[in-house]
Formats: structure tokens, C-alpha cells, sequence
């Protein structure tokens, strides 16, 4: 049967390497739906190409170029509205949620009720508000399949197991690309060094992101959303090589990891044929003799503060998984614009979550008003 696919930030890294797929296995896809952010050129390249029925941008201004040059059957919307209707208001099987940031949130409720199978790259919606994604899911019956490759990864090795003989989930980490540096090293680091990741090719943020640790630290919470595990039994391991993407452990001390050469379209394949499985020749197949060593080293949280902050932040829960994420994105915005020092970054995040008083079980427009409340307070320190 073939899948119909909704696709959000389809220009942005993971949206294009989703694309990759959906060219290789064309008998098996067709995208029926995209957002795009600000290239506008990928965008029309991708709409020629894949001729999706609706495609939605950011603003007016883009709408109307856009409108101007596709063809008349592809239906061009913008804004929130526009967004929603591509996560939801279509005959979409699957939507991938490709889009950085807590913009995702909105349009993977509505995917939910929509009754959509969601393949989630979006790791900020489940930070934010992942235990109201999580109870709509199992109200809709409706499966998150994860597309990060640790929570690909461990979802993998949970295949055919007694989830309740889980013991420990293991999540490996590169370091990002200041890994071999000391904190006192990391003074004047500049926007150009953080964004030359060791191992991965991924957009700026998320790469960022890797450099502070604060991604895999939101990878954590994402992990106790979707495996239902409390924070004491997730634990992060140093791993520079990539090629194992995490581990289980259960509770007669057998361990299983799934391992790979570093490629991101092997993970979004398996959450688009998922219970199947498919060839994939356009990745680079794993070869452990050429590797030879692989090398395994504990984190310390005084070396990656923003890892301490999000399991702190995860454990208290509520409205702390908000804050730590939006004052997160725009003190990234920040180091990417060069307003601040990179180890700022880590200040202005801690200062953000200091001054919150959290709030347990909030609602989605509790989540939405401290989300807008947290970036106004980081733009108010610069």
C-alpha cells in the first residue's frame, strides 16, 4: 500500500534527507502535503519535483510568490492555519514533524486527532509539552515513531521485547564539536567553530544544540515521554564515533544496541515503513573492521552544564520543560546572531530557569503563555 506523507520543514535538513527517501521509493510514498521556511528556492524545487496538493509558508509576501510560480493544481496557504492545514487537513497517513522549535507543537495535536500516524523529529514538542502529546496519542490510537537516531535506536532494540523487563536505557552522545576541548577553552569559541559537527551534517541550531550538550539533554526528556521511563533509569554515555546510536539494558543485565554508519535517512525510513522494513543502497553500509575501536567515556555535568539543567528540569516537570526549552532556542538565536559568548548560552538559560515558578499539569495554553513569557525574559537580559 502505498503511504501519503505529510512533511513540515521540508527545506530544513531533515526534511530534504526525507525527501532522499521518498525519490528512492517512489512505488511506496507520495508526499501529499509540506511547510517550508524561508528558502523559497529549495521550495519550488521540491514542488516541481514532488507536486504536493497543498504547501504552506511562513507569511503572506512568500504565499504570493509562491502562487505565482506552481503549478495551479498545488494549493498555497500560510501562517498558523496554513501549517495546521498540512499537519492535518489532508489524506496524509503520516506526518512527519520535521520543523525545529516549539512550532511543531500545535500541528502535531491536531495530526493526533486527525487520526495521523506521527514520525516526530521535532524533539521540542515532546520537551515542552510531551506528557499532553503522549496522553492525546493514546486517546486518538494514534503511535509516535520516533525519527532522532538514539530514539530510533532504542525503539529498535525494544522490538519484540517485555518493555517491563526495561531496566536502563542508554543514550550515546558525540560531544558535538567541542568535545576535546575544557571549559576554559571554550572562552570566545566562535558561531563557525560550534557549527563544525565531528560526525553529523545537521542544521545550525540542532548542531549548536550538540555543542552544549542541550541536545541530548532534550533527548532525555524525549525519552521519558516516549518510553515511559523516570529520569533515574536514563543515562548518557560518551560515544565520538557515532555508529552505535544507543542502548537497552534489561533487568538479567543483557544489553542491545543498534548500531549504523552516521545517516540520518536510516532512522526516518524505519519510522516511514514502519512495521517494514526496506533497502536502503544510497547508505553506506556498516563496515567494523575499517572502524577498528570504538570508545566509550562518561559525561560530567560540571563540563555540560545544559545537561544537568534539563534532567533537573525534567524531574521537577511541568511548565520547567518549557521554560528550559524556549530560553534554550533564543539564547541559540542569540550565539548564532552573535549577540553573546558561546558559554553564555548556558547562563542565560540557568538564569531563565531560576526566576520561573513551575507550574505541574499545565494546559496547552499554560505551556503557550510560558513559552512567549521565557523568550521575552532571555531577550530582556541581552
Amino acid at each position: 500500500m502505498t503511504k501519503k506523507i505529510s512533511l513540515l520543514g521540508a527545506t530544513g535538513s531533515i526534511g530534504t534527507q526525507t525527501l532522499d527517501i521518498l525519490k528512492l521509493h517512489q512505488d511506496h510514498f507520495v508526499l501529499e502535503a509540506i511547510s517550508i521556511g524561508k528558502n523559497l528556492t529549495l521550495g519550488l524545487e521540491i514542488i516541481h519535483t514532488f507536486l504536493p496538493k497543498i504547501v504552506s509558508v511562513i507569511d503572506k509576501d512568500s504565499c504570493d510568490y509562491l502562487r505565482a510560480n506552481v503549478p495551479s493544481q498545488v494549493k498555497v496557504v500560510y501562517g498558523e492555519e496554513g501549517i495546521l492545514e498540512v499537519a492535518a487537513e489532508n489524506d496524509a497517513d503520516v506526518l512527519v514533524n520535521a520543523v525545529m522549535g516549539s512550532v511543531g507543537l500545535k500541528p502535531t495535536l491536531k495530526a493526533i486527532e486527525a487520526g495521523k500516524t506521527i514520525a516526530i523529529a521535532n524533539k521540542e514538542t515532546l520537551v515542552t509539552a510531551g506528557h499532553i502529546v503522549m496522553s492525546e496519542a493514546k486517546k486518538y490510537d494514534v503511535s509516535i515513531l520516533p525519527v532522532d537516531s538514539e530514539h530510533s535506536a532504542i525503539f529498535q532494540c525494544l522490538q519484540g521485547q517485555d518493555k517491563k523487563r526495561l531496566e536502563r536505557i542508554i543514550l550515546t552522545a558525540s560531544g558535538g564539536s567541542f568535545r576535546d576541548k575544557t571549559r576554559k577553552e571554550l572562552i570566545g569559541v566562535t558561531v563557525e567553530d560550534a557549527l563544525k559537527h565531528p560526525n553529523w551534517t545537521m542544521g545550525a541550531k540542532i548542531t549548536i544544540d550538540s555543542a552544549t550538550m542541550m541536545n541530548k539533554g532534550l533527548e532525555v526528556i524525549e525519552a521519558h515521554h516516549l518510553f515511559d521511563m523516570p529520569y533515574e533509569k536514563i543515562d548518557v554515555v560518551l560515544h565520538k564515533e557515532s555508529i552505535v546510536h544507543s542502548l537497552v539494558e534489561f533487568e538479567d543485565t543483557s544489553m542491545i544496541a543498534q548500531l549504523g554508519s552516521p545517516d540520518m535517512r536510516v532512522p526516518i525510513q524505519y519510522a516511514l515503513t514502519y512495521p517494514e522494513r526496506l533497502a536502503l543502497p544510497i547508505s553506506k553500509r556498516l563496515n567494523l573492521m575499517e572502524i577498528g575501536m570504538l570508545h566509550f567515556a562518561p559525561v560530567s555535568f560540571e563540563r555540560y552544564r545544559c545537561l544537568q539543567f534539563a534532567y533537573e528540569a525534567g524531574k521537577i516537570g511541568g511548565t520547567m520543560t518549557t521554560v528550559l526549552n524556549a530560553a534554550n532556542e533564543e539564547a541559540v538565536q542569540l550565539f548564532l546572531l552573535k549577540r553573546i559568548q558561546f558559554l553564555e548560552i548556558e547562563d542565560l538559560i540557568e538564569k531563565a530557569l531560576e526566576n520561573h515558578s513551575p507550574i505541574s499539569n499545565p494546559d496547552l495554553e499554560t505551556i503557550i503563555d510560558v513559552d512567549r513569557q521565557t523568550r521575552s525574559f532571555i531577550r530582556s537580559l541581552v
